[in-house]
């Protein structure tokens, strides 16, 4: 399990997108907005692997089915890389409640 930082508040990112993100979010069928979202205003901001972080929220993708868009972030550059991103019904799993 990843240690759990948490940011309070808006996060102002400048980013890039790699190649493979954008074919994710087509292939996941995220659209961009919703990533700009995240990333702009996330809830969360977990600690990931290898020093990345994890920008989250929680967003209705809908039919009221509520899912956690997960964006993984390397912001050791300027700008920032956005890696992939992902949505998952499992919240329970990557939420952290404090």
């Amino acid at each position: 399990m990843c240690e759990v930082n948490l940011i309070v508040g808006m996060y102002e990112l400048n980013y890039h997108i790699t190649h493979h993100a954008k074919e994710e979010l087509q292939r996941r069928n995220i659209p961009q907005i919703l990533l700009d979202q995240v990333l702009n205003d996330p809830q969360q901001i977990v600690s990931g692997r290898y020093g990345r972080k994890i920008f989250q929220s929680q967003l209705d993708f809908g039919a009221d089915k509520m899912y956690l868009l997960r964006v993984i972030v390397d912001d050791r550059t300027d700008p920032a890389v956005v890696l992939t991103a992902y949505r998952t019904s499992r919240i329970d799993k990557y939420w952290s409640s404090s």
